[in-house]
């Protein structure tokens, strides 16, 4: 049983060690990389599996164990529940959101591929969004059914409602957002940033995808340029840029930044999904 115990918690502690290395490589907030390595620490150490003790109570019973904060608790619930960690596949360049919602029963690698193409979306959470809201039902090939068997085994995966945590959880102000997307673009075309070389369509190894890590007030962010199918296939790869942010608490979200393309907005970058702060940020009407 120890030696059981011993696999399930260095497993966890490994990964979360090497987030910690992957994020201090690639300089990002120092107390970011010590909470990482805290939390860490208190996992390898602890007496029982923390598999025993999330399937006991959850994510507060993981929150209540020392160093370990909502977010990190998150993460280590995702792994727990899903095998994955989207976050830490996406600062090894290997992120593929086709794979992870394949993961989900009710959803083949075909249905997932469209589901990513149609939908936008590269985690689990946005999905369950989605699947909510209505979204998920226009995908070719998922009807009312279908989406309800997905919901319910999102919300068996994740533990928690995604219109709750939509409201709870709302994210910098957009003007927040353009900030960094713009520090990133240019310290990108300048050449002053870290660069890892993504796993997804890159045979030939190259480190040329840049990451930024910076801070706002009480809001981290990290920025790297879309590396999707979609972004491939449409040219976007030095347009779209993916813009991760965290709070405090290390409760994640994301937004995606293109150059808009038409509409009295043309020109200009936008946050997808907040279009209308964007008006108001250019201090234009809608059309």
């Amino acid at each position: 049983m120890t030696a059981v115990i011993g696999s399930v918690n260095s497993e966890i502690a490994a990964r979360l060690d090497e987030m910690a290395d992957l994020l201090a490589a690639q300089e990002a907030n120092p107390f970011r990389v010590s909470a990482y390595r805290k939390a860490a620490s208190a996992v390898r150490n602890l007496p029982e599996s923390v598999s025993d003790v999330y399937e006991a109570g959850g994510r507060p019973a993981l929150v209540a164990l020392p160093a370990i904060g909502e977010g990190i608790a998150a993460a280590i619930a995702e792994i727990l529940s899903t095998g994955k960690w989207n976050r830490l596949e996406r600062l090894r360049g290997e992120c593929a959101p086709e794979q992870l919602f394949a993961s989900v029963p009710g959803i083949g690698p075909e249905l997932a591929n469209r589901i990513h193409e149609h939908l936008d979306v590269d985690t689990l959470e946005e999905l369950e969004v989605a699947a909510h809201d209505g979204r998920l039902e226009g995908v070719p090939g998922v009807g009312p059914r279908r989406a309800e068997a997905v919901r319910a085994s999102l919300q068996a995966m994740l533990g928690r409602r995604a219109r709750q945590r939509h409201r709870e959880f709302a994210g910098p102000p957009v003007a927040e957002i353009l900030r960094v997307d713009r520090e990133y673009r240019e310290k990108a075309e300048a050449g002053k940033l870290r660069k890892i070389a993504p796993k997804r369509f890159n045979p030939m190894k190259k480190a040329w995808l840049p990451v930024l890590h910076t801070q706002i007030g009480p809001w981290h962010y990290t920025a790297l340029y879309s590396n999707t199918a979609r972004a491939h296939e449409l040219r976007k790869t030095r347009d779209w840029v993916v813009v991760y942010f965290y709070d405090e608490d290390h409760r994640e979200g994301q937004h995606t930044v293109v150059t808009e393309t038409q509409g009295a907005l043309k020109g200009e970058r936008v946050v997808r999904g907040r279009e209308r702060e964007c008006y108001a940020h250019y201090g234009m009407r809608r059309g």
